[in-house]
């Protein structure tokens, strides 16, 4: 099959300036192509660390130019509807499939490339649904396809697939639970909506915590939230062992991250944007004992008190729920191996290639159907 990437206006490929999406496809790109595979990948350029085009592991990128991302919604929507309809231009002609994830991009085709097209929804929608009449439409998660659903008319719900995310890298060294060090760790945006707040305050309540590592970008260009945000945690961390590390794009740098840290925190309280949370399927990977907050999408792959802790992250008690289960996994030794000895089952199911396959056959089903309907 001819396969096309289209990534977002953003954030460039390689994922040099990080963003979880992107690090994603960028591996799939490659796993398509080791299975003989035909791809080329659209992104955003950015002189001069990287060409207009070159090849990486059999996958063809192709870049134009795209943004830095700052300013209010209605800019950043111009500005993808901008570098959508540049990225549209130099789509292959002979394209089995185009995957975008950019909002604008299922819309300018949706004339030229109707069947063709595969929009991978990383987000919950929020109404957007309607305007892709044609397609597939996948899901990373059983709640955003719920989600999708609940946007389309019945007769429309056969066109949305629930196909995970896959592991960025391949996990296969061995893990020695008993060398993790005694270090609480996040991994992603630094942002209001990650919850931030609520693992700092559940500090506050514990007796001797642990080392918090914070690993990722509070800057607003880069999806965080902010300088006057990031002041207001360090305001709020005074006295606590609280260390915000900044972005880390390097996956051998991030994976020492996950390597070392015994436990994994992730309090999102994004009700309406949290989707899949590959840092946590990352930190499994690598042996964290993974605390999350109680939304739906975690539960893809959570199972309480089996391999993680799931808090409520509703109402006035968040932070002492937090702090009570964070404290569960400081104490008890056992329970925090046995979550994690669990945990790493994640390395099989979501592996690039496992999740390739899945992508690849339902990919092969909607070319099927191409040629039937043509004949």
């Amino acid at each position: 099959m001819n396969i096309t990437i289209i990534q977002g206006a953003f954030f460039p490929i390689p994922p040099i300036m990080g963003g979880g999406c992107e690090k994603i496809w960028y591996r799939m790109g490659q796993e398509f192509a080791r299975e003989g595979h035909n791809v080329v990948h659209i992104s955003r350029a950015c002189p001069p660390a990287l060409p207009p085009e070159n090849n990486i592991e059999g996958v063809r990128h192709v870049r134009v130019r795209g943004y830095d991302k700052s300013g209010p919604g209605w800019k950043l929507k111009i500005q993808d509807l901008l570098y959508s309809r540049r990225a549209c231009r130099v789509i292959p002609l002979d394209s089995d499939v185009i995957i975008t994830n950019t909002f604008w991009s299922p819309i300018l085709l949706k004339k030229k490339a109707a069947h063709k097209l595969y929009v991978s929804v990383e987000r919950t929608p929020k109404g957007q649904m309607r305007w892709y009449p044609s397609g597939r439409l996948r899901a990373n998660s059983v709640a955003v396809a719920e989600a999708i659903k609940n946007e389309l008319p019945a007769k429309e719900h056969h066109r949305v697939v629930m196909i995970p995310n896959a592991l960025p890298f391949s996990a296969d060294e061995p893990v020695d639970l008993n060398a993790k060090k005694p270090v609480l760790l996040y991994s992603g945006r630094v942002h209001p909506e990650k919850g931030i707040h609520l693992m700092i305050q559940a500090m506050r309540l514990l007796e001797n915590p642990w080392p918090l590592r914070i690993v990722g970008p509070w800057q607003a260009e880069l999806n965080g939230g902010g300088d006057d945000y990031k002041k207001s945690l360090d305001e709020m961390a005074k006295g606590l062992p609280v260390t915000f590390v900044g972005p880390v794009h390097d996956d051998d740098v991030l994976n020492g991250e996950y390597r070392s840290a015994a436990v994994f925190v992730y309090p999102s309280v994004a009700e309406k944007g949290e989707t899949f949370g590959v840092a946590n399927v990352e930190a499994m990977a690598w042996g964290c004992a993974p605390i999350v907050s109680s939304l739906d999408c975690f539960k893809d792959f959570i199972r309480p008190k089996e391999n993680g802790l799931i808090f409520n992250h509703r109402g006035p008690d968040a932070a002492k729920n937090l702090a009570e289960a964070i404290r569960t996994l400081m104490t008890d030794t056992v329970l925090r191996q046995a979550i994690a000895r669990k945990a790493l089952e994640v390395r099989e199911i979501y592996s690039p290639p496992a999740v390739a396959r899945l992508f690849l056959k339902d990919f092969a089903s909607m070319v099927e159907n191409q040629i039937n309907a043509k004949s």
